[in-house]
């Protein structure tokens, strides 16, 4: 699928570039504006703030009017006038809107990054999106939930582990996509590592995307 990419700093022409808002650091996002105007739907920052704050752009199937919202990893920003569909994800050189199918633009991969027991055994769980999700389901840190879009009901969980498929989203090998073949255990001294087809990572760089595949196109 056809894909661009921003460059996470300043942008020309934008005077919100430096001004995100949103769950995700500016580093690590783009803002609809910016993207707006990299489709080709406007031209300049007015005509892409118009369009955006009139309700015309979804983020994970709902409007979001505001165009120094910033969206980021595994983001689905979806704009119905022109019936395409994106999905935000990591390039070795940053982030690109990647044109997925509508069917995958109904699902949102959220990789978990904490949890927290709650009374009557409900567990808050918190997502690398800056959301969390309330379940009885069995989860740990690192496993990939696939929620439905929009309504973010919990689908399927992927288990972190040896034989998955994942996708490395930081560090010299970001963007690099393979099967997980080993994961060391972190300790006081050292933090966890994967090992994704022939190299290996920090466990805190990989995001799984299915038990044997992806289960959305990326």
């Amino acid at each position: 699928m056809h894909a661009k990419r921003i460059s996470a700093g300043h942008v020309k022409g934008t005077k919100w570039a430096s001004a995100v808002r949103g769950p995700h650091e500016r580093k690590e996002s783009i803002t609809l504006i910016e993207l707006v105007k990299g489709v080709g739907l406007a031209d300049k920052a007015v005509e892409a703030n118009k369009i955006i704050s009139s309700g015309k752009v979804l983020v994970d199937g709902k409007p979001m009017k505001e165009p120094r919202h910033g969206v980021g990893l595994m983001d689905v920003v979806s704009i119905p006038e022109l019936k395409k569909h994106y999905r935000i994800l990591p390039e070795k050189n940053g982030l690109v809107y990647r044109e997925i199918k509508e069917a995958d633009a109904k699902l949102k991969l959220c990789r978990v990054t904490g949890k927290t027991v709650l009374a009557a055994g409900k567990v808050q769980v918190n997502l690398h999106d800056g959301s969390n999700i309330l379940t009885d389901k069995k989860l740990a840190v690192n496993d990939t939930l696939v929620l439905t879009l929009p309504d973010r009901k919990l689908k399927d969980v992927i288990s972190y582990g040896a034989g998955t498929h994942a996708l490395v989203v930081r560090g010299r090998h970001r963007g690099e996509q393979g099967k997980v073949k080993e994961v060391v255990a972190g300790d006081a001294s050292r933090r966890s590592l994967t090992t994704v087809g022939d190299f290996q990572t920090l466990t805190d760089y990989v995001f799984t995307l299915g038990a044997d595949k992806a289960v959305v196109n990326v």
